[in-house]
């Protein structure tokens, strides 16, 4: 883990415990990276298209890797997920649906729009963080991440 690229991380996640135990666990794996957190489906997406507050650019780096919610106020999970996929700017971009949903039929309709990781959070503090830090670990050193001007 010498030479690790910055990465731009793109957090969507309604529960303050889990942003926090993300960053914690971003951090505590001395992941170079840039945790950019948003709270809902929409403004999820107004980053990802740089509509409204993040209209300007400048302000709003494309992600290399989204960590996304199911469950989310304003737009689900699901349906950020299948605007991501159809549009031709971001849709390169990996998505880890990272969830408290086990339902295979979650799973499933995930998978079949092109998440490219399901991952339900465990409950217990250490799993989760730990889980974290092997997603940080495979996409961030492990796994070669698209291009910024694919």
């Amino acid at each position: 883990m010498d030479s690790l690229r910055a990465a731009q991380i793109l957090l969507v996640e309604d529960n303050p415990d889990d942003v926090e135990i993300t960053r914690r666990a971003l951090t505590r794996s001395r992941l170079a990276n840039d945790l950019h957190v948003t709270r809902d489906g929409q403004e999820a997406l107004d980053f990802l298209f740089r509509l409204g507050r993040y209209g300007n650019g400048a302000d709003t780096p494309r992600p290399d890797l989204i960590l996304l919610d199911l469950n989310l106020p304003k737009v689900n999970g699901i349906e950020v997920l299948e605007r991501i996929r159809a549009n031709e700017h971001v849709s390169i971009i990996p998505v880890i649906m990272l969830t408290a949903s086990e339902r295979e039929e979650d799973v499933a309709r995930s998978y079949k729009l092109g998440s490219n990781t399901y991952i339900s959070k465990p409950v217990e503090f250490e799993k989760f963080l730990h889980a974290i830090e092997l997603i940080g670990e495979y996409w961030i050193v492990v796994a070669t991440l698209p291009p910024k001007a694919a």
